[in-house]
């Protein structure tokens, strides 16, 4: 709830003031009597509280007056957000050898993977105007989710993806860019992106990746790939005879050369991640890259409560002057 004028509120503090004011002002009441015996079983009489009551009542409903002047109101606000114009689909593979722990984060060790889902779910956050779309591939592409403005649902599906969902034995890189293009082919969007991210080389799926890149180039759309895992060797979990947690090192094959060949091919840009600082940063860097204005309009629907809180005040000085004729009348 609020008020289109709080500052009338402070007409409140000085109810009290008014109330002291008013018991301190006149003269004390008296009655004239020929004699005191008349009134002499007055002295055991108790004191009435009913003058008390009815003027609480009567300073409620003052109260009552001035909040209603203030304007009280339930605020409902709806935000109507335009989108930038810049439509993204996120490329993911999820071949069998994104599980290598070659990141680390705050002294631990994090699977190529999941350093993937963290870094993709801070730029979501960042780009609230764009739509944003994700591919996954492995042996095959699938779409994971639709180019979409509701964000939270492109967490959750996120957050539900693990190793092993696909068929994760081979590396479609040119499937899965192709399948990425082709989300984006017939919108009208002045800026179309692909984020293509993969730690090995193609051998598998129909379309070769330089091709998928041509086609991406003749409809406008440009394509950032990253390269991910770190140079040399990598370290790939698994479990001793004892079921202790063990690292087997195997060769890094990270395609480099077609990668950077898409990205130049498109008009994008090659990164390699290695590591989780610039993992971090290669996403800030494409952010700065593809940024766009958005327009965002703000509507604010109130319902007004003044009448009830006047209703309310009325009732309470209507009970005062019922009562004070009535039950508690006074004597003349």
């Amino acid at each position: 709830m609020t008020f289109a004028h709080p500052f009338l509120l402070l007409l409140l503090l000085l109810l009290p003031v008014l109330a002291w004011l008013k018991g301190k002002r006149g003269s004390s009441p008296a009655f004239i009597y020929s004699s005191v015996k008349l009134v002499a079983d007055l002295a055991s009489a108790r004191r009435s509280r009913a003058g008390i009551f009815l003027a609480a009542l009567r300073w409620l409903a003052l109260a009552a007056f001035i909040v209603a002047l203030a304007q009280p109101r339930f605020a409902k606000s709806t935000t109507e957000i335009k989108a930038s114009g810049v439509d993204i689909v996120v490329a993911l593979d999820m071949s069998g050898s994104m599980i290598s722990e070659d990141f680390e984060v705050r002294g631990e060790r994090v699977n190529r993977f999941h350093m993937a889902q963290t870094v993709l779910k801070g730029f979501i956050d960042k780009r609230p105007n764009d739509r944003i779309g994700l591919v996954l591939f492995a042996t095959q592409a699938f779409i994971g989710t639709p180019l979409t403005l509701d964000h939270d649902f492109l967490h959750e599906n996120l957050d539900r993806l693990e190793i092993g969902a696909i068929s994760e034995n081979s590396t479609a890189i040119g499937d899965g860019l192709g399948t990425a293009v082709n989300r984006l082919r017939d919108l009208k969007a002045k800026s179309k992106i692909v984020i293509l991210m993969t730690d090995g080389q193609n051998n598998s799926g129909k379309l070769q990746p330089l091709l998928a890149a041509e086609a991406a180039k003749s409809l406008g759309v440009k394509v950032y790939t990253v390269g991910i895992g770190m140079r040399g060797q990598a370290p790939m979990p698994g479990r001793d005879m004892f079921g202790r947690k063990v690292y087997q090192w195997v060769p890094v094959d990270v395609d480099e050369d077609t990668l950077q060949k898409i990205a130049d091919e498109t008009g994008g840009k090659y990164y390699r991640a290695d590591n989780a600082e610039k993992f971090l940063q290669i996403y800030a860097e494409i952010d700065k890259l593809e940024k766009t204005e958005a327009s965002v309009k703000k509507y604010t629907q109130f319902k007004e409560l003044f009448p009830w809180v006047v209703a309310t005040g009325l009732a309470l000085l209507l009970i005062e002057i019922l009562l004070g004729q009535t039950i508690f009348r006074r004597l003349p």
